[in-house]
């Protein structure tokens, strides 16, 4: 065999030069390798020539021509001959530029000698698989990974393999066969079916009917020593070998194919013989065939040019592979991920499968709580431990697949996937890093059987199926019904309509006042949201204020209404009205917000409001959602000089001990309670004890919904002052307000 030489970084393999009597061309030698830069970026002719432009290859330096568009490479390429690479870009004039100018070369130049490397610095423009399969090229590679020592070992293979093409170029039979087999090899996707197909085209490159088999090791070429080589693909012969241990063979195959992977080069003996193929991802690959091989230095030559194609080729199904296993398959749990479901989904939807199978979405209960205080890496175990169990039960039947974080789905037939085999899934403890970890689950699930959408019309439905049952009762489970769809559908309609409703300008702020029932003066009003659609429709507060929250809006909603509440008390002060508060109601989902604070202090400034008059309301259960927080905002709102109020107090079961820390100065008691007083009756009771226990914390009390007089004088008796309600005033428009306020 002829010696190899290696490139100390890129450890490519590349050919002795061939000797004199057999580099007789039909050209004449040249006294430098020409290269064409084909490329509209006048830098990366600049950085090639200056990477290239002082070495030497084969003893020969390198010459360059320039052209800097398609059209202006096919006047050179017209008139210029011994060119020994291009070097082309894909994207010029054109996205397929470069494309077309391969096909102008090889076929109306008749330009087979030349090599061409097509680069790319927009890979997305044309696939590498394809522009490899369907045009005449050499290698494909970005832009980006040509360091100067992948240039340089690009470039160097291209011109020895351009030497040898030219060396026997008065025989095209080994040509022909290698640029067919690569070709061939380049079509096939997925490692085994390389590896089968350089089998098939080894075979036929050496005129041989010989047998074989090809052997790949899984680890990393740092962990040799503890992985094991597997034969991958093989010929008839060798066919029960397949996915078998080398370790498991006969010593004198395991030892060839032992020693040429220790010597990382081809071993010829006299009756049998190793191929190395070398790669850039340094996977061990190894070609052992029952034959010796007795070449002479044209077939060496040849089989060296083969195998340097097929590591090419190798390098792109290892890349292809990868990106196939990073589109379609979870990196934690080794299951598919959604698109991969997608596809399945939609396969089964189109076939009689579909008449039996089911969709379930398993979310793990409060995960996120068990990552956060065990840790991400505690939960990334868990979750492949979990993943494990669905794999035992169901793996082999049904589709599994990681969707979520924290969320699975199962794919097969009904009477599998069904609640309660699933559900028992949990009922034993997972171990987990040497700790016993019980979990629970909640299911959404479709049946596929007269279902009509597509897949991921299907797996969003079920995804509504897990909410609701999310809602209704963890660790239980929830089937679709036609129903959730139009609810969900309603909800996704009225939210836009909002968005739209907000962005235009359609909502609008009424104002119901507040009276001291002992006099009838006028304290203060309540500012109110409302949503009237373009038909004159009301949308109640009750439907659009929780799809405001659920959707954030309620942040920049709630942003508007303190500002115009502010302004509108500012003209209210104005008029004369000067002992008139404000009160503005704020969301769980504001006053969480981490720039409320900032929000409310613009407000003051740029309204120029007493922050004195303007009362801020939340509700009671917002008030024990998250003391600590509540308890730090309110600190704050209260150094700015406004007062604070719980609002429909006595519906929230509040902890009074968290009551008693709540730096607030009123409660205000729920319509409900208001609306129990009743003539001669004992109801009402709720109404007197909320007033007795604000006296007793020294907090002032207002009654809401208060519409008749029995109501107001059972108030006055309980001691309670000041309401709002029908039998003042309903909620008024700011110029009604004006107006009404002038009557009192």
């Amino acid at each position: 065999m002829n010696s190899t030489i290696h490139s100390s970084e890129d450890d490519l393999v590349f050919l002795d030069e061939p000797d004199s009597e057999e580099a007789s061309v039909a050209s004449k030698p040249m006294q430098t390798w020409r290269i064409m830069i084909i490329d509209d970026d006048p830098d990366v002719h600049s950085a090639t020539t200056f990477a290239l432009g002082s070495l030497e290859i084969q003893h020969r330096a390198l010459s360059f021509l320039h052209a800097y568009s398609a059209a202006e490479a096919r006047d050179i390429l017209q008139t210029e001959t011994d060119i020994a690479i291009i070097l082309l870009d894909v994207v010029m004039e054109q996205e397929d530029a470069g494309l077309q100018l391969v096909s102008y070369i090889r076929k109306t130049l008749g330009l087979t000698d030349v090599r061409i490397i097509l680069r790319t610095g927009q890979p997305g423009y044309a696939p590498e698989i394809d522009a490899i399969r369907d045009y005449d090229i050499n290698d494909y590679k970005t832009k980006s990974e040509l360091t100067r020592t992948k240039l340089y070992t690009a470039v160097t293979s291209a011109i020895r393999s351009y030497e040898q093409i030219c060396a026997i170029s008065a025989s095209r039979r080994g040509l022909e066969m290698i640029i067919h087999a690569s070709t061939e090899l380049m079509a096939l996707q997925g490692l085994q079916n390389f590896a089968a197909g350089v089998l098939v085209q080894v075979s036929g490159l050496l005129g041989l009917n010989t047998e074989g088999f090809v052997c790949a090791r899984q680890t990393p070429v740092e962990q040799q020593d503890e992985g094991e080589l597997f034969v991958i693909a093989a010929t008839t012969l060798y066919e029960g070998k397949l996915n078998q241990s080398l370790s498991q063979l006969d010593t004198a195959t395991s030892s060839i194919v032992t020693r040429s992977l220790a010597l990382r080069q081809s071993v010829f003996e006299a009756d049998i013989t190793a191929l190395y193929f070398n790669n850039v991802a340094q996977k061990d690959f190894t070609l052992y065939l029952n034959s010796g091989l007795h070449l002479n230095d044209m077939d060496n030559r040849l089989l060296s040019v083969f195998c340097g194609n097929v590591s090419v080729g190798l390098d792109n199904v290892m890349l292809t592979s990868r990106l196939h296993n990073y589109a379609f398959y979870d990196p934690l749990t080794g299951l598919a991920n959604r698109l991969k479901l997608l596809q399945t989904l939609n396969e089964t939807l189109l076939t009689s499968l579909k008449s039996h199978s089911a969709l379930s979405l398993i979310d793990i209960d409060h995960f996120a709580e068990t990552n956060d205080a065990l840790g991400h890496q505690f939960g990334d175990l868990l979750l492949y431990s979990v993943a494990q169990r669905l794999s035992n039960t169901f793996g082999e039947h049904c589709q599994l697949a990681r969707v979520g974080s924290d969320t699975f789905a199962l794919l097969g037939e009904d009477n599998l996937v069904c609640p309660d085999k699933i559900l028992t899934l949990f009922n034993a403890p997972f171990d987990v890093d040497q700790q016993e970890v019980q979990l629970s689950a909640t299911i959404g699930l479709i049946k596929l059987d007269e279902y009509d959408g597509d897949g991921s019309e299907a797996l969003k439905d079920t995804n509504i199926a897990l909410k609701r049952a999310k809602m209704n009762r963890r660790g239980g489970y929830e089937y679709f019904t036609r129903s959730m769809g139009v609810e969900i559908r309603e909800r996704v309609l009225l939210m836009h309509a909002l968005r739209a409703a907000f962005e235009h300008e359609k909502l609008f702020l009424v104002f119901q006042p507040q009276i001291d029932m002992r006099d009838g003066r006028v304290t203060g009003a309540e500012a109110l949201l409302r949503w009237k659609t373009d038909d004159g429709r009301f949308i109640p507060p009750d439907q659009f204020i929780p799809i405001a929250e659920y959707s954030g809006l309620i942040v920049d909603i709630g942003e508007w209404v303190l500002r115009t509440a502010c302004f509108e008390l500012v003209h209210l002060r104005s008029l004369g009205y000067t002992d008139f508060q404000m009160a503005i109601n704020v969301s769980q989902v504001q006053f969480s917000h981490p720039l409320f604070m900032q929000s409310l202090n613009k407000a003051l400034e740029d309204t120029k409001v007493p922050p004195h008059f303007v009362e801020l309301e939340i509700t009671e259960s917002m008030a024990m959602k998250d003391p600590e927080l509540l308890i730090k905002t309110l600190q704050q709102i209260k150094q700015l000089g406004m007062s604070v109020s719980i609002d429909d107090f006595g519906t929230g079961f509040s902890s009074l001990s968290h009551l008693q820390k709540l730096d607030v100065d009123k409660l205000k008691i729920d319509r409900a309670f208001v609306n129990e007083i009743q003539k001669n009756s004992s109801e009402g009771s709720i109404a007197k004890m909320i007033v007795q226990l604000g006296q007793n914390l020294g907090l002032s009390i207002i009654a809401e919904g208060v519409e008749s007089e029995m109501q107001a004088n059972t108030l006055l008796s309980y001691d309670c002052h000041i309401a709002q309600g029908y039998l003042y005033s309903k909620p008024l428009t700011r110029d009604d307000l004006h107006a009404w306020l002038a009557t009192r």
